[in-house]
């Protein structure tokens, strides 16, 4: 199964996405030729070669004539990627990036993702970044993806609303839930447009999983601080991953006195520092009080970070950790057509056998809040639609 790995030690944006991209493989002209189906204008597209730090990598350009472009809603950027020639996959890849920003944008501005005004988000370079990254993804054959912690930077950022902290405001929205870090040079490192990509592509945030590593790629930025290459580098393997072994860390304390408001906010920051999950569980502690002992399950890599933040976060004296294996199967995300819209169903294999599959509870209450209908519904109508597929790949299997 084909794998890739965004290294992300300098951040990511779009144009440094897809330069990496093609710089793995990716076919230049055939990206372009499809970006072109767009029906975009006033544009060109370049790659050159250059380094950072040393580093050979591909700078992707995208030149544009400012006097010819108008600002666009999401309705608009929906529907130049719709009558566009691009595969359905693609679109779909290209329009969820979309619906991510405007929720992000619309969270920040108190108002809807259809009254957003996108500025920087819906100029062309950033929807040719954008779809250029899903044609790319494509072009390679990836079927999983997976991504490292983010390096965002921090400082300010100018932006058509001014000055921001970075990460700016809609950054940080799509980066919820994901490992990030500041680094120790000033300046931003993740833009929206690649946060979107990265949270519409990538299936989780951790290291580098086990794989033959096949080839390796780096998307040069715009930046060339001295001595840090500041570049994103994606790595293309062969997953081998039905039925694996692997080491987790499991980390528990036992707490009867901290206010019960607190306990979500310390999940939601171990989440943030890697931990693959993190639970609670009543328990009856010392003089028969109710307690609740947490635990928080992560790689070996990320234990002492939640060591020290369980410790400093909440009332606990003392917290135990140990070692032990889990088995995972092999993980995926699948597209199916409903009546009510596109759903992602994750699905779980061992070989060539599906053992379980789930459609993907945000895309279906995203469109029940959408259409106002009952979530279940949506996630039936997904169970439905995906239990067919199975049905209906069984039955070629079958013949054959």
């Amino acid at each position: 199964m084909r794998a890739l790995y965004f290294d992300c030690f300098a951040g990511a944006s779009g144009d440094m996405i897809c330069g990496a991209l093609i710089d793995a493989g990716a076919d230049f002209d055939a990206l372009q030729a499809q970006i072109a189906s767009l029906g975009l204008s006033g544009y060109q597209l370049r790659t050159e070669r250059v380094k950072r730090s040393g580093i050979a990598a591909t700078k992707f350009n995208v030149a544009v004539d400012e006097t010819q472009q108008p600002h666009r809603h999401l309705k608009d950027i929906i529907a130049i990627i719709n009558r566009s020639t691009l595969s359905e996959r693609t679109k779909q890849r290209a329009v969820h990036a979309f619906e991510l920003l405007a929720d992000a944008e619309a969270l920040v501005h108190e108002t809807t993702r259809d009254h957003v005004h996108f500025h920087e988000v819906g100029a062309v370079d950033s929807i040719i970044d954008t779809v250029g990254a899903m044609i790319g993804f494509e072009l390679l054959g990836v079927e999983r993806c997976f991504a490292s912690p983010l390096r965002v930077g921090h400082g300010t950022v100018k932006t058509a609303h001014g000055l921001m902290p970075i990460p700016a405001p809609a950054t940080a929205g799509l980066l919820r839930g994901v490992p990030i870090y500041a680094g120790d040079i000033e300046g931003e490192f993740v833009t929206p447009t690649g946060a979107a990509i990265l949270a519409t592509l990538a299936e989780s945030f951790e290291t580098l999983p086990a794989m033959k590593m096949t080839k390796a790629g780096y998307g040069a930025g715009t930046r060339d601080p001295q001595g840090f290459p500041n570049a994103l580098r994606v790595v293309l393997g062969d997953l081998e991953l039905a039925g694996r072994d692997e080491a987790v860390s499991v980390i528990e304390t036992n707490i009867d006195d901290m206010n019960p408001q607190a306990f979500g906010f310390v999940m939601e920051k171990a989440l943030a520092l890697g931990a693959l999950d993190a639970f609670l569980t009543a328990t009856q502690m010392k003089k028969s009080r109710p307690g609740v002992m947490l635990t928080v399950l992560c790689e070996p890599a990320a234990r002492e970070t939640i060591l020290e933040m369980l410790l400093a976060e909440t009332t606990t004296l003392g917290v135990r950790h140990y070692e032990a294996r889990r088995r995972v199967l092999e993980r995926m995300m699948e597209t199916v057509t409903t009546r009510y819209g596109e759903v992602r169903v994750k699905v779980a294999r061992d070989g060539g056998r599906t053992l379980h599959f789930q459609p993907e509870y945000e895309d279906c209450a995203r469109l029940a809040r959408q259409l106002g209908v009952p979530v279940i519904e949506v996630q039936s109508a997904a169970s439905a639609a995906y239990r067919e597929r199975l049905d209906e790949q069984n039955g070629e299997l079958e013949k054959e």
